[in-house]
């Protein structure tokens, strides 16, 4: 990504602010987001800010717009193509693992999904569209993803901007926590449905037991 990085910075404020509302737009809008950088945008757009080339309430404001409309018509396309764009799509771009830990994620939290699928780099792309196909009531989906778009894109945008200079360790350190969050995500939904399925397990034990002690009362009853 460095040599994206380096074309972003070299471009004028105007164009760097265009960027910046593209890329997390395109990131997460069409199933894109493990071919274009919208994380690595925002922090760049962040080190504009501090270099001066740009404002920074405007390389905030173009972020958050960037991230919820794209999130937006995510779940529109899903809605509408999510299944088949999905099935066309190569398995080195997305995993079928990555998307079943999608939806598992989108059915264990409902709205809460789209916040946390926000910033995790693989379920960027993938959470507003599964949305979309899983038919999540649309109001529940904007009300997240407003809050999600708007708190990842801040905190991005500042994380580049405070870093300045320093925004390569800055930028590595941002891609890696992404992928641990995603890690962190599978290994609690896995857990949560070990936790369920022991739990029916036990129900059903239970269950099992009363009804055979509920008929061996009536035999009893009975003689």
């Amino acid at each position: 990504m460095s040599w994206i990085s380096d074309h972003l910075l070299s471009l004028n404020g105007t164009l760097v602010l265009i960027a910046v509302f593209l890329l997390p737009a395109l990131e997460s809008s069409v199933f894109l987001g493990f071919l274009i950088p919208g994380e690595t945008a925002v922090v760049i757009g962040g080190v504009t800010a501090y270099n001066g080339h740009t404002q920074l309430w405007a390389v905030l404001l173009v972020a958050i717009l960037g991230a919820v409309i794209g999130d937006g018509i995510g779940y529109a396309v899903g809605k509408r193509w999510g299944d088949t764009l999905l099935a066309r799509l190569p398995e080195r771009l997305i995993k079928p693992a990555s998307i079943r830990q999608s939806k598992e994620l989108i059915r264990r939290l409902g709205g809460k999904a789209v916040f946390a699928g926000r910033f995790a780099a693989a379920l960027r792309a993938l959470v507003p569209g599964l949305c979309g196909v899983s038919e999540m009531p649309y109001r529940t989906f904007a009300r997240w993803n407003l809050l999600g778009g708007a708190v990842w894109a801040t905190g991005f945008v500042l994380l580049g901007y405070f870093a300045g200079a320093g925004w390569h360790r800055v930028e590595h350190y941002a891609s890696l926590a992404s992928w641990l969050a995603v890690g962190a995500g599978a290994v609690v939904v896995i857990g949560l449905v070990l936790l369920k399925r022991r739990a029916e397990k036990k129900a059903e034990a239970w269950l099992d037991e009363t009804g055979s002690e509920t008929q061996t009362e009536a035999e009893n009853s009975a003689v």
